[in-house]
């Protein structure tokens, strides 16, 4: 049986995870944990700026200056508040960086603006609701793409088999039993290989993915 395709297109990594999490060896200054938040993030980062009309010529100037802000405030960054999010922090800052660019370039980028305008790197976002369903099956796609990268980055560490019976359950939607018939497994081996994936992921992710 073929185990689904790597979906990420950046090849399996084996972990160097220990109990902390990335983003606490992140603010340790552990190098291949930051190239881990980039890896996961930067897909994400450049939605943003593409969803609040930033052109492609300008994204890059942009990009550098939000992970430039990240790599120099991410020791600060905690979950004050129980609706505190990563994800949220990291919104805000492109948001700024964003609105920092257009204030430049003399306008303002179309979504954003108004008393948005004055939030600030502690703050969280305000949210920015799809107007049309393909923004709103953009906006999920572009979310899920957290995941299915968070995933990518623990892959290695686990047999095919097991990696097949988590992913046909978690991500497929299918029931353990037509799993296990499947892989020649019984229907409680194939729940316990999708909760060791998933709490090896909430290991490793942490808040981050929240």
């Amino acid at each position: 049986m073929n185990e689904s395709p790597d979906i990420t297109g950046s090849g399996s990594q084996r972990s160097t995870a220990t109990s902390r999490s990335l983003l606490e060896r992140v603010k340790s200054d552990d190098t291949s944990a930051w190239d881990r938040l980039v890896t996961l993030y930067a897909p994400l980062v450049y939605y943003w700026c593409r969803r609040w009309d930033l052109q492609d010529q300008d994204t890059a100037d942009v990009f550098q200056e939000v992970f430039l802000s990240v790599a120099t405030h991410i020791a600060g960054f905690r979950k004050d508040r129980e609706s505190d999010t990563f994800r949220g922090w990291l919104r805000t800052i492109t948001r700024n960086k964003v609105l920092d660019h257009f204030r430049r370039q003399g306008r303002e980028p179309g979504g954003v603006g108004g008393t948005e305008a004055q939030l600030r790197l502690t703050d969280l976002p305000a949210p920015v609701p799809a107007t049309r369903p393909d923004e709103a099956v953009a906006d999920d796609h572009a979310e899920r793409g957290l995941f299915y990268r968070g995933l990518d980055f623990i892959r290695g560490e686990f047999e095919p088999r097991t990696w097949q019976a988590f992913w046909k359950t978690a991500v497929d939607g299918r029931s353990p039993k037509d799993v296990g018939d499947e892989l020649g497994m019984s229907s409680g081996a194939v729940r316990v290989a999708k909760s060791r994936v998933l709490h090896r992921l909430r290991e490793e992710l942490g808040d981050l993915m929240e």
